[in-house]
């Protein structure tokens, strides 16, 4: 059999309704993959060795917006990875597409069946699809794994349930729990969710130039409003248009001290000196170090400012360079050109 997977190297990206012939005939993972954690991570591989085997590309197919953000937009969910920052880690874990299909009322309102004749078995070719054990498709939910198993053969493909990760305590890896750490400043508790540290993306913006009148200029990304990382001082690593990863220490808030305004990531690049205005950047997150707080005085500010960085420089150095993932995400190009 002729190896029909695309040449490797970075995620291929497409809509549902312009998929390019190297993307048809292969593994399909369904789902959201908010976080891209542990749990996925299991069944992501599950997908490129089915993939492997079928020498076809490997494929995850999602939707957006959110199913839970179109039913409920009035309640909107905490994004653990943007689709800018799912598609750079589903680059670094290996895989060589990412479908993106419109949820929307129409694709709402598509029965089970039709979802597995129309968009599996049609648009997509799939010769095998890779689900974990609970999950759920079609109008209302009412697709089961039994469905998929039961439909595969008739339409061209098998079906590779995988089980549910569990951590060491035998709590099942999940997206809620990483979301509930991060509004908990616990950044390490989340890294091991993940299998990475957590990151963000985004275009460096003009602020009120308070930190350079202060003596620790910053770098200032607006996150999204639905963002329920905890407020206050981190440790993070900062990575530039040039790629290069440095060592910073990062406020996130609303800054007590002077206005009180809408919540914004601050990043002092420690020993760092350059124009960052308008590039698009990478924070990863390392450690809490405080609370974000209202001294009484500016200078008294300005004090702990300078203990926030000499702590931030010890966990730095003494934190190593991460698990595999966190590796080979430095691999990859800066976001600007993936």
């Amino acid at each position: 059999m002729p190896d029909l997977r695309p040449p490797r190297g970075l995620l291929a990206e497409c809509t549902l309704d312009a998929i390019p012939p190297a993307l048809r005939g292969g593994a399909v993972l369904i789902g959201n993959f908010d976080g891209v954690h542990r749990g996925h991570q299991a069944l992501l591989a599950r997908t490129i060795a089915d993939a492997g085997r079928l020498r076809g590309p490997s494929l995850v197919l999602t939707f957006e917006p959110n199913p839970r953000t179109f039913f409920r937009p009035d309640e909107p969910v905490f994004r653990l990875t943007p689709p800018p920052v799912r598609a750079r880690l589903l680059s670094a874990l290996g895989i060589d597409g990412l479908v993106i299909a419109p949820f929307d009322a129409a694709m709402s309102r598509l029965s089970p069946l039709a979802f597995m004749e129309t968009i599996l078995a049609e648009r997509l070719a799939a010769r095998s699809v890779t689900v974990g054990d609970d999950f759920r498709f079609g109008a209302r939910r009412a697709g089961s794994v039994g469905d998929l198993i039961a439909a595969g053969p008739r339409l061209g493909f098998a079906v590779d349930v995988v089980p549910p990760v569990v951590d060491a305590g035998g709590e099942r890896f999940s997206s809620s729990a990483i979301r509930a750490a991060l509004g908990a400043g616990e950044i390490g508790r989340a890294g091991h969710c993940l299998g990475y540290r957590w990151f963000i993306e985004g275009m460096v913006i003009p602020g009120a130039r308070r930190g350079r009148d202060l003596g620790f200029p910053t770098a200032n990304v607006r996150l999204a409003d639905d963002c329920g990382l905890r407020h206050g001082v981190y440790a993070v690593t900062f990575t530039g248009a040039d790629g290069v990863e440095r060592p910073a220490v990062a406020s996130y808030g609303r800054r007590p001290q002077f206005d009180n305004g809408a919540p914004l990531l601050e990043t002092h690049v420690l020993d760092y000196r350059g124009d960052l205005y308008g590039q698009e950047v990478v924070v990863t997150f390392h450690a809490w170090i405080r609370p974000e707080l209202k001294f009484a005085s500016v200078e008294a500010l300005v004090a702990r400012m300078a203990e926030d960085v000499a702590e931030a420089r010890a966990v730095l150095a003494g934190d190593g360079p991460g698990t595999a993932l966190d590796q080979a995400l430095r691999r990859l190009p800066a976001p600007a050109r993936l």
